[in-house]
This record gives C-alpha cells, structure tokens and sequence, in this order.
C-alpha cells in the first residue's frame, strides 16, 4: 500500500494540461521545423529547375530560403526550452502539489513569475496565429498550381489542339516568389502539366502541408497553455488572499 500510495500521489501531482500541451507543442514543433524546413529547400529546387533560367533572378529568393530555415533552427530552440519552462512551472503551482505533499507557499515572486508566463504566452500565441497564417500561403499556392493542371488533363483528354489549353499558366511572379523581369517565371500548359507529375512537386506540396498542420498543433499547445498558466495565476492569487505565503 505504501508504494500505490506513492504512486497516486506522484500521479496526482502531475499537471495534465501542461503536460499535455508540451507534448503537442513538441509534436506541433518538430513538424512544422522539419517539414518547413525540407519544404523550403524542395521549393528551390521546384523554383529553379522549371521557373528561372538565370541566376540572378533566383538570388533572393535562395538567400530568403537560407535565413528563414536558421530562423527555424532558432524556433525550435526556443519552443524547446519554452516547453519545459511551463512545464516546470505547472509543476510548481498545481494545486495537486499542496494536496499531495502539504505545505505549499505561494511567494509574491512565484505570482510575478506565473503572470510573466501568461503574457509571454498571449504574445507568442498571436505571433504564432500570423505565422499558422502564412504557412498556408504556399499550400494554397501548390493546390492551385494542381488543381490548374488538373484542368489541363481534362482539357487535353477533352480538345486535341494544343491551343485550347496553353493560355492556363502558373505564374510564380505573382506570389513574390521571383521578380517580375524573371523569365520564363511562369508555366504554361502540356509543361505546367509535367511539372505537377514530377517527385518534386508531390514531395513539396506534402511537406508544406504537414508543415502548415504543425503550425496548427503548435498553435492549439499555444492555447492549451494559455487556460494552464491562466488557472494557475488564478491558483497563486487565492492561496495569496488566504495568507498563504
């Protein structure tokens, strides 16, 4: 009986939404860095091989794809040891704590440092709500890209003349991916058609998306730890009303 009474209380203690918003920030983190940053580099493989001829034209965007996957080193980083830092302070201010060990002392700095949390975390949480944002511009930008091919098949299936079909392109100028003097910088027709059938494309296009649901996990962990640092804010400010410091 001692050691089931000891293994209720460490379960007791234990802080399930933060524990289960860290895992899925992790989850949500590890998707979103890994896929983004594959998806980044297949894109400037698509990007070149079939929509820039000189090299000059594909400079920025190259250097964009260099700086923004060092930035997805850094936010995994961060969401890291931002996971564990909840974590940690669910830990130390659930109320499973005090009924389980006893003695429990709320300090005016453990209050400071539960509020600190909560802002940080409305701050990371509409900063992130941006970026879930943007992350579906390139699946929005790739499902239109195979949904115009698939016009294309059904054109070509449907009208044998080649001039039926070749006015339906894909530019990738309108979307800042290249400048607007950038040639050919568009696809057209039987060729945009082939493009949508090579590796590179499939792959891109799935990586995005498991990238842009990454996003949408971390953002949901984002908010699961928003009612977890709120509650436990709430939790430090009545045992502070109760005198207990």
């Amino acid at each position: 009986m001692g050691c089931y009474d000891c293994c209720i209380r460490c379960i007791g203690a234990v802080p399930y939404p933060s524990l289960v918003a860290t895992l899925l920030c992790y989850a949500g983190m590890a998707m979103f860095c890994g896929c983004g940053h594959e998806a980044l580099a297949q894109t400037g493989v698509l990007v070149e091989t079939y929509f820039a001829r000189n090299v000059q034209d594909y400079e920025v965007m190259a250097s964009f794809i260099k700086y923004f996957q060092y930035v997805i080193y850094g936010l995994a980083s961060f969401f890291f040891l931002f996971g564990i830092l909840l974590l940690a302070e669910g830990f130390y201010t659930t109320s499973a704590v005090k009924q389980s060990f006893g003695e429990f002392r709320s300090t005016q700095c453990g209050r400071c440092l539960s509020l600190t949390f909560i802002i940080v975390t409305y701050i990371l949480a509409f900063i992130w709500l941006a970026v879930f944002a943007l992350a579906a511009i390139p699946v929005f930008f790739l499902f239109n890209m195979e949904q115009t091919c698939h016009n294309i098949n059904l054109l070509v299936e449907t009208t044998p003349s080649i001039n039926q079909h070749s006015w339906i392109c894909m530019d990738a100028r309108q979307y800042g991916l290249l400048p607007w003097n950038a040639l050919p910088g568009k696809a057209c027709g039987t060729y945009l058609a082939s493009i949508c059938k090579t590796s590179e494309f499939y792959v891109t296009y799935d990586l995005y998306i498991a990238a842009f649901a990454g996003a949408g996990i971390t953002l949901l962990a984002l908010f699961l730890y928003l009612f977890a640092t709120t509650y436990n804010y709430a939790v430090l400010r009545f045992l502070g009303r109760k005198g207990v410091r």
